[in-house]
């Protein structure tokens, strides 16, 4: 799903973020097993009704006509999943082969590999008009709604208006919930029956009402911009929004690579940018110990895992990703589901038989001493972000360790040792 903004306290459904459960994976909602979707509780219903009355009063003065308001706001109910979805807490710190085991499985390649061969025609003009590779596109498709078998259970208008009551973004989904409305009101698409995610996602690639408004088409030329019942609209759309972005045509995302057992690993970063040729310099390798190509093209190397891991090379259209959805799992995911359907082999790395997991709670208590070592790493939640890892990174170096900014128990350790 595109285009959800940060909540500090949770985001969607697995919550793999930048190698772990932190980010904004708005992929489609598995089946739930909570029980009952609506609150009871009287003193609730009263807070929300009074909030969709305030809606009601946003949505006429945006000009949003009498006869759309009464025919989709009677209807609405506060969703109780949508609450418990968008605050519940991971107790683990998932890393990125949980998430690469979970979502790019061999079924969901070999389905991918169908669609391709299925949409071929379709898809190789949505690339000629737009310059998105057709794997690109089957690959969002296949990690959104797994090729379109599920959309998401909960009404659209009930979870756009429960997540406009709560206090957290209500302005955001305020203003999604209006923008929903309006595009019942022009006839894209009924969203009295629509389903999807918890967080009001649509379709089959799984856009939110914002992002639907700004970059959704009309491809099949039936005067609707249906993402729900035409594959050509979802297409299409998908391919303009990452177009409209700047997707760069004819580049990869990035590559598998072997990184030198001696290697200054600070570089390892997303804001560290070198060319192709610069990293080859520096030792790197494609996954199968090849030296890399010379070239002028620009890469950041990630280490999904800390320098133990799995390493990659990742290049612009892996950030273009990233502006889809801002995890680096889900990047890295689409990526190699992507080269995966294209007919690549899976990745060279070795996955570990087991892997150690940080608690919340021990990610907590990271934090809480980089804090008190004077390496700032933010607020101490539990979720390890950008500016815990450049912490850690920083600590690391000074430490005399390997500093790939990876959180483990390695890193725990040698933290409450110095913090003794």
């Amino acid at each position: 799903m595109t285009s959800l903004p940060a909540n500090p306290a949770h985001h969607p459904v697995l919550r793999f973020s930048h190698v772990l459960i932190a980010g904004l994976v708005m992929t489609a909602m598995a089946p739930s097993s909570m029980a009952g979707d609506n609150i009871n509780a009287p003193a609730a219903a009263e807070n929300f009704n009074g909030c969709l009355a305030r809606l009601e009063t946003r949505a006429a003065d945006r000009g949003i006509e009498a006869a759309t308001l009464r025919a989709t706001l009677p209807g609405i109910e506060q969703a109780q999943r949508v609450i418990k979805s968008d605050s519940a807490q991971p107790e683990f710190f998932y890393t990125f082969w949980h998430y690469l085991n979970r979502r790019v499985t061999e079924q969901r390649v070999e389905r991918g590999r169908e669609m391709l061969q299925q949409h071929y025609r379709l898809l190789h003009q949505v690339y000629r008009e737009f310059g998105v590779r057709p794997e690109y596109l089957v690959a969002f498709w296949g990690l959104e709604t797994n090729y379109g078998s599920y959309f998401g259970k909960i009404p659209v208008l009930d979870a756009l208006a429960t997540l406009a009551c709560d206090q957290r973004r209500s302005e955001f989904f305020t203003g999604e919930f209006l923008t929903a409305l309006e595009l019942h009101q022009r006839g894209d698409m009924d969203l009295t029956r629509a389903k999807g995610s918890w967080a009001g996602a649509m379709g089959h690639t799984q856009f939110m009402p914002s992002t639907f408004e700004r970059y959704a088409l009309d491809h099949d030329g039936d005067g609707h911009r249906d993402l729900y019942g035409s594959l050509a609209d979802a297409f299409a759309s998908s391919a303009n929004y990452l177009s409209s972005i700047g997707w760069a045509p004819g580049e990869r995302w990035g590559r598998e690579v072997i990184v030198p057992f001696r290697f200054d690993w600070s570089q390892a970063s997303m804001n560290t940018k070198k060319t192709v040729s610069e990293w080859r310099a520096l030792g790197l390798r494609d996954a199968f110990g090849r030296p890399l190509p010379e070239s002028d093209m620009k890469g950041s190397l990630l280490l999904p895992m800390g320098h133990k891991g799995p390493a990659f090379l990742v290049y612009e259209n892996f950030n273009i990703i990233m502006e889809w959805n801002r995890s680096l799992s889900y990047a890295l995911a689409v990526g190699h589901l992507a080269d995966r359907i294209a007919g690549m082999g899976e990745l060279t790395a070795k996955r570990p038989e087991a892997i150690e997991l940080l608690s919340r709670a021990e990610v907590t208590e990271i934090q809480s001493i980089l804090n008190r070592l004077g390496y700032a790493s933010g607020e101490p939640d539990g979720v390890v972000g950008r500016q815990t890892r450049k912490a850690a990174q920083r600590f690391q170096a000074d430490a005399g360790l390997p500093a790939d900014g990876y959180p483990d128990k390695t890193l725990l350790a040698a933290l409450r040792q110095t913090a003794q």
